[in-house]
């Protein structure tokens, strides 16, 4: 009786973890299965940027440079001892996430900060997606720009957002910087632009 009762529970057992590993693998078909539009796909990634990069530039940069003045923004921040600029700290986010990227089969994007009025000239548009984009989300203000494109013989689906001064350390820090082309923002004009590429098929 006690063997027939000890059997009963390992069957049990042996059904229950059979029934955990097939469910298991039913939801994990399913979820390689998902299917995400590329838009939604780039729209998700950049509010995760943008939020971060408001957050940055309002609660550390502008907190610590133009309210509480404890420390300055540089963009030579090493030899200063000074913050990272919003603008570098999106850059250097950028490259560290292509970077990897290149140890993942299932993660290709590309995102850039870009403007028509570029400090630093390797930040100007050079496709004409690129300068489509951004003039459009300059015109259209709250509306974002989509396209796809081919380059190196590969297509792409290229999202441009707008990027917005959030903050009074941002348009001061454009304004009065010795190579701007222009030197009137004010918060909220649209400074430039985010500009996300993933790759598609043809």
């Amino acid at each position: 009786m006690k063997n027939m009762k000890h059997n009963l529970k390992r069957k049990l057992m042996i059904g229950t973890a059979v029934s955990a590993i097939a469910a298991a693998t039913a939801v994990s078909a399913e979820v390689s299965d998902a299917k995400v539009s590329v838009k939604a796909m780039a729209d998700a990634l950049h509010l995760v940027m943008d939020s971060d990069r408001s957050v940055y530039t309002k609660k550390i940069v502008n907190r610590l440079v133009k309210k509480e003045k404890v420390i300055k923004a540089s963009e030579h921040f090493e030899d200063e001892k000074a913050l990272v600029l919003p603008a570098q700290m999106f850059r250097f986010g950028s490259e560290m996430a292509a970077k990897r990227a290149e140890k993942l089969d299932d993660v290709n994007f590309s995102y850039t900060l870009q403007s028509l009025w570029p400090i630093n000239k390797q930040n100007a548009p050079k496709t004409n997606a690129e300068k489509a984009g951004l003039k459009y989300v300059a015109e259209n203000k709250g509306k974002n720009y989509y396209t796809t494109e081919k380059l190196g013989g590969v297509n792409y689906f290229t999202a441009v957002y707008a990027d917005t001064g959030v903050a009074p350390v941002c348009v001061s820090c454009h304004n009065k910087h010795p190579d701007t082309p222009k030197k009137d923002f004010k918060i909220g004009d649209v400074m430039g632009g985010v500009v996300i590429r993933i790759p598609v098929e043809g």
